[in-house]
């Protein structure tokens, strides 16, 4: 007999647990419309009880006993909200242990510890989705998992933290410092007080493991993926880059190679005309280049109640269908059969080739530029453009450089031998180029 109603319980009733409750909520005859099946929030745990979070519940529906759903022998689907890696992979564990099926948003969890979840419920045979860990409200996971998984993905491209973006969107608008705009985001509620994920590139860097593993069909130790924040970016540098023709954005890259994968996040310059320099403020894009598709580009909000918590039941719904059709392991967790996953190597930071944006601060001296030309000239590396503009104080001048490709290991070295010469202030600045997306 085919069943017609689906239990969910809830662990985390914050600002997008909140949104999930609206949903369900709000669009409950919408959900029956489209899945033929009614969807009931039957338990929700969190330690907060008495917060009003401007949605009813009927009595006895929130608890701050989190056994209380996961053993729930009601409940079929279990929604993770509560972040973090503990308590959270404790309580998807037990919950995986008692048949429960589980959505989750936590991309944190889910790029470090996923392959012991995913383990777990393939064991217990449930199914676990995560479309709202990465991009909030684009349907990026499912797109590569379903839609566009015919294509062999080259590249995997995104601007994927809202504070980020924000952040340097109103400094190349306003010409603002970084700790300014910081502030502002703050404000704004766009950043949280200890921003310390979101402006070193740590949540970005969760995010590009779990889609560089769907993409390419491999496993991603996530403490291996170069990760490089935008706290050392400056007005300066930004304007520099306006009048070369580029943007400066905190970019998730992941490339297939022959020999191996590039996993990496860090400030990248990358050309005014790209539709990825065109996403500003708190929005998110990725970038997909496939075989057969060719490049495709998703764009919408990346965090936030409404997006979040649009995500977390589309995955619900999902589970709904497939428990209601029979149907088991329709599409694997990872995109691909686990026994297909293989294991790459991932390219160190020094073996990657890129262009570069190298700004010098020097004394105002002849020669200077003769001398940092010659070590780059040693080191392989050279020149496609220069800027030497006036003087920025009474005794130094900056001059910046653009280096056609080069390695990342000749660079490194070139700059720890420049930065040594006694005609260099203060240490180079070095960001990353992308001109060849695919």
């Amino acid at each position: 007999m085919q069943k017609t109603q689906l239990n969910v319980g809830l662990l985390g009733f914050g600002t997008i647990g909140t949104g999930v409750v609206r949903v369900f909520q709000q669009n409950a005859d919408l959900i029956f419309q489209r899945t033929g099946i009614r969807m009931q929030l039957v338990r929700i745990a969190d330690l907060d009880t008495t917060t009003d979070r401007g949605v009813s519940l009927p009595e006895g529906v929130l608890t701050s006993d989190a056994e209380a759903v996961i053993s729930d022998p009601r409940i079929d689907v279990v929604i993770e909200l509560i972040g973090g890696y503990k308590p959270a992979l404790q309580f998807i564990l037990q919950a995986i242990e008692n048949g429960k099926h589980i959505v989750t948003a936590n991309k944190a969890l889910m790029a470090v510890h996923g392959q012991e979840i995913i383990a777990a419920a393939n064991r217990a045979g449930v199914d676990v989705m995560f479309e709202a860990a990465v991009g909030g409200g684009i349907p990026i996971i499912s797109a590569i998992k379903e839609n566009l998984c015919a294509n062999r993905f080259s590249t995997v491209l995104g601007i994927l933290n809202g504070t980020c973006n924000f952040i340097l969107t109103k400094m190349t608008e306003d010409g603002s410092d970084f700790s300014e705009v910081l502030a502002e985001a703050q404000a704004l509620g766009y950043a949280e007080a200890d921003p310390t994920f979101d402006i070193e590139g740590v949540d970005t860097a969760h995010k590009i493991t779990l889609l560089a593993a769907l993409c390419f069909g491999t496993r991603i130790d996530f403490s291996k993926v170069y990760t490089e924040g935008i706290t050392r970016i400056t007005a300066v540098d930004i304007d520099f880059a306006t009048q070369m023709g580029y943007k400066i954005k905190l970019l998730a890259i992941g490339k297939q190679c022959d020999e191996a994968i590039e996993v990496r996040v860090h400030p990248t310059m990358i050309p005014q005309s790209y539709q990825l320099a065109e996403v500003d403020g708190v929005f998110n894009a990725v970038r997909l280049s496939g075989d057969f598709l060719g490049p495709v580009l998703l764009y919408g909000s990346g965090a936030g109640m409404d997006a979040t918590a649009s995500a977390v039941m589309g995955d619900v719904m999902a589970i709904g269908r497939s428990i209601c059709s029979g149907a088991k392991d329709r599409a694997p967790v990872m995109g691909y059969c686990q026994e297909q996953i293989i294991d790459q190597p991932l390219r160190p930071m020094s073996e990657i080739i890129s262009q570069y944006y190298l700004r010098f601060t020097t004394v105002d001296r002849t020669g200077v530029l003769a001398q940092i030309s010659s070590v780059l000239g040693a080191h392989n590396i050279s020149i496609q453009s220069m800027i030497q503009p006036e003087r920025h104080a009474a005794d130094s001048v900056p001059i910046v450089l653009m280096t056609h490709e080069a390695k990342e290991a000749d660079i490194t070295s070139a700059l720890a031998e420049i930065d040594q010469l006694e005609i260099i202030q203060e240490p180079t600045c070095l960001i990353r180029v992308e001109t060849n997306l695919d």
